[in-house]
This record gives C-alpha cells, structure tokens and sequence, in this order.
C-alpha cells in the first residue's frame, strides 16, 4: 500500500505518459479500493482512511477523464492489455455499484458516477469467452498463463495450468490468482508450498513490491552476451552459461524462461549468444515462426514485431546452416520487411518496448550485419544514423520522453557499431557528447545504482531488467572508449571508462 501511494503522481495517475498510465492506474485503483474497504472493517486511524480515499478519489478521476475520450485514444500494445483493461475496468465498476448500499466515506460522489467505459481496443467479449472456456475445464493456452489473474476467481479452477519452480507464467500476479480457493483445482500441496516460496522470495528481493514477471532466465542471459558482443567486448562466456542456454532449447525454440512458452525472439536470441559462443547451432526451430512477409513471434499473434525480425536476421547472418539457401531468402525476406516497416525519419517502433531507440538499434545494427549475406541495406541505417543525430538532446543524451542511459546507450550503438557514409565529423561528435553523459550518470565505472534506469520493457506494465541495460551501457562505453576519434572529442573533464585496453 505505502508503494502504492508513494508512486501516485500529481494527476493522480500511475505510470508513463502516453497511454501507459492506463493498465497501471486501474491495477492501482482496484487495489486501494479493495484495500479501503479492509481498512473500514478493521476502524483504522483516520489518517490512513484519508490517504486511500484520497489517492482513490484522485485515480478515478483521472480515469475518468482518460476513458471518456477512450475510443478515440489507443492505449499501448503491452503485454494482454486487450484483456487486463475490461478485466480491471470491470473490477472497479462492481466496487463503485457498492457505494450505494456500502457507503465509503469521502467517495460519496463516485456513488452516482456512471461506470467507467471501456475503450473499444478492449476485448470484453473474449474475455468472458475464455473465462466460459476455463469454466468448462477446457485447456488454456500456455500463453495466457502469464495474465492468468485476468480469470478471476476462475484462475485456480484452470486444471491444465501448472507452476514451473513455484511461478505460473513466470509471473507473481498469476501465481496469486492460481493459488486462489477453488474446489476444481488439481494443485498439491507440495506445488502450493513452492509457489508460495517463490512468492515470498520476489517479494524479498523488492523488499514488499513485486516484479512483474520473474524470473526472464535464457532472456536475460542471451541479451546480456549479445549487448557485449555488439561492444565488441572481447568476453570469456562461462560454460555453465553456454550449457543453460542449450537446455532452453527445445523442438520449438526457447521461451523467455522456464515456464513461459516458447518464442522466435527468444529463440533467436538463444541461437545468436550460443553463436557467439562458438557453437554453429541448427535454426531449424526457427521455421515454424515464419510467416509469407517476416517472422510471427508466437503461432498465435495479433501484431508483429520489428525488434523480433531484427534479431532473426542478426542470428540467420551469425549461423552456417546445412540449408543455405532456406537461410538466404528467409533472411532476404526479414530484410524486406523491416526496411517497408521504417519510419519515413529513420526510426523503428516495436512492441516490446516504450523507446524507438530499442527498435531502431536492432533494425540498424541487424540491417548493418545483414551486408555479409549480401544484402543491401546501407539507406535504411543511414537513415537511422541521421534520425538518431537529428533527435539528441542538449544535455548529449536521448530518450523518448526524457534522456536515459539506457536509450542513450542504444543511439551510441547505432552511431558505432554501424557503418555508413554520413557526415564522420559530425557522428564522432555527437557519439563523444553522450558517453560523457552516461559517464556523468554514474562514473566511469560499471555500477548502475545511480543510473537513471526508467522502465521501458513491455510487459503487463513497463519494466527494466537491470543486466540487460547494464550489459548495453558497458557496450556503448567500450565502443566509444576504443574509438580514438570519439575519445579525442570528449568533453574536457572526462576521459574513458579505466577498464577499457588496460588503461
């Protein structure tokens, strides 16, 4: 609760701006309403009464604002959002038709209030579909699991749904929802008790708030070597970490952790690091994510994505398959694809993250190792180039709504780690202005604590998985700090990272 109020902001909201306050908000509202009506049994002080109605008060109205102009205002593709929105939307309706009988002091005007709608992007009927389906005792695919709190009091009655290390769907809020009362369920108390470990170990690792999804195991690993690849960090991969990776493999690919399903991204993440490691491994699970024009990230999608594409073809370009040929046209196909989903001012948005500067530095630096299959695609990087020199800002970062280390380490991975036949004084430049900004975050060393680490990851909610930004900062300083040119124009008073060639 005190995390809670302590992450209200002014407008009464939760959350990023654009849009990304919604799903954050109603999961903050319907919890605090919940919460305040514990607190009215229980006669708490007056002060706690008054900080909840307070903070209440002012989420529904922002709510309210936001929602009355939701037909009209798509809200992010974050992870089942389609589903999470009527479900709270609905919650927090119900809670509100009670202040009639079960008045709430000081949420007296909400009594007459009309219910919250729900933009059009929301799927209620769906919903109620796959709770009808769960209901049933029908299968639920392995991919809602993550978002299985959506069920409601229908999640522990989902027979087919099992934990993996105590975690369902790698994720706290539907380990939550299945552990709930349900004389259907199959669970045995042995699967109880280590989910309810699990539960009590994320919460430890936050010190009361939880993550959103945990544990990101073959995700985190496989980003984190391919950053230091893109540093040209010449690192020694532990084999214990090669041999992780390869267990995550399976007929059809790998997914984000155990637990979770499987997907391209993932995939070719895992078959990129194990590539990087030495190994030459077969991407053949690959293939059944391939669709006519680019590559599905799971069977079943509703959007794709160019961060996914852009990791496949960086991992088709680092393999040596038996097929070459299937290799080539699909590699020439992913290609086609990114350069027709650029924007028409150099950059790239995807689905799994809140910054074009994620997107834009797989595209480009995909597009830029896609030359040694072949295949030209020099304009779209050059594009990227220009549109990453034309959008920093004045302090030497970037960022989509403010500068960051971690959007500021991606425009320096476009800058040098790609090649191309723009203006060379002008890119030195602007690349040695924003290593001294990451230097300024927090030192010339490796250390994160003091960085500014914002949530940018698209999950249920944004996210920041703290190694996989570590790993991309350290690259943008060991590419800058290896380039004479760029140290040569670093601003008077900084100097490279004291880990980079020994000095």
């Amino acid at each position: 609760m005190c995390f809670l109020l302590d992450q209200q902001k002014g407008d009464g909201s939760w959350g990023a701006p654009d849009g990304y306050g919604l799903v954050p908000t109603l999961s903050a509202v319907e919890a605090l309403l919940t919460e305040l009506r514990r607190v009215q049994r229980l006669a708490a002080g007056a002060v706690q009464y008054g900080l909840l109605t307070g903070a209440v008060a002012r989420g529904l109205a922002w709510l309210s604002a936001w929602l009355s102009e939701g037909s009209r205002k798509p809200f992010p593709d974050t992870i089942a959002a389609e589903f999470i929105v009527p479900w709270l939307i609905g919650d927090i309706n119900r809670q509100l038709g009670r202040l009639v009988s079960e008045p709430l002091p000081g949420l007296d005007a909400w009594s007459t209030h009309p219910p919250l709608p729900v933009p059009a992007k929301g799927d209620e009927g769906l919903l109620e579909r796959i709770r009808s389906s769960v209901r049933d005792r029908h299968v639920l695919p392995d991919k809602l699991w993550h978002s299985l709190e959506i069920l409601g009091a229908d999640a522990a009655g989902a027979y087919n749904v099992r934990p993996v290390n105590g975690a369902v769907g790698g994720s706290p809020a539907a380990t939550v929802a299945w552990q709930g009362t349900d004389g259907r369920s199959t669970r045995t108390v042995d699967q109880v008790l280590t989910s309810t470990r699990y539960l009590g170990a994320v919460q430890r690792r936050g010190l009361g708030p939880v993550p959103g999804i945990s544990p990101i195991t073959y995700f985190e690993r496989a980003w984190t070597i391919s950053a230091l690849a893109t540093g040209r960090m010449d690192t020694q991969i532990p084999r214990e970490l090669v041999d992780s990776l390869r267990q995550g493999l399976s007929d059809t690919g790998a997914p984000a952790a155990p637990g979770l399903p499987t997907d391209s991204d993932d995939t070719a993440g895992v078959l990129y690091a194990l590539a990087r490691a030495g190994d030459q491994p077969s991407p053949d699970c690959l293939w059944g994510y391939e669709a006519d024009s680019h590559f599905r990230c799971f069977m079943d999608e509703r959007t794709p994505s160019t961060s996914t594409n852009a990791h496949i073809l960086e991992t088709l370009a680092a393999l040596n398959p038996t097929d070459r040929i299937r290799r080539q046209d699909a590699a020439e196909k992913v290609a086609a694809w990114l350069r027709e989903n650029q924007e028409p001012d150099g950059k790239w948005w995807d689905k799994w993250h809140a910054s074009p500067y994620y997107a834009t530095a797989c595209c480009a630096l995909a597009l830029n190792r896609s030359a040694t299959l072949g295949i030209d695609a020099v304009e779209a990087v050059d594009g990227a180039v220009r549109w990453v020199l034309d959008t920093q800002r004045a302090d030497g970062s970037w960022g989509r709504w403010e500068g960051t280390d971690e959007e500021t380490s991606y425009a320096l991975h476009i800058l040098l780690a790609t090649h191309t036949p723009g203006d060379r004084t002008a890119l030195t430049h602007a690349a040695a202005r924003g290593c001294a900004f990451l230097l300024r975050q927090s030192g010339p060393g490796i250390d994160d604590r003091d960085a500014h680490l914002p949530s940018l990851w698209h999950d249920k909610d944004l996210y920041a998985p703290i190694a996989v930004i570590r790993a991309a900062r350290l690259a943008a300083l060991h590419l800058a700090a290896t380039d004479p040119d760029v140290m040569a124009a670093l601003p008077e008073g900084n100097s490279a990272p004291a880990w980079v060639g020994g000095q």
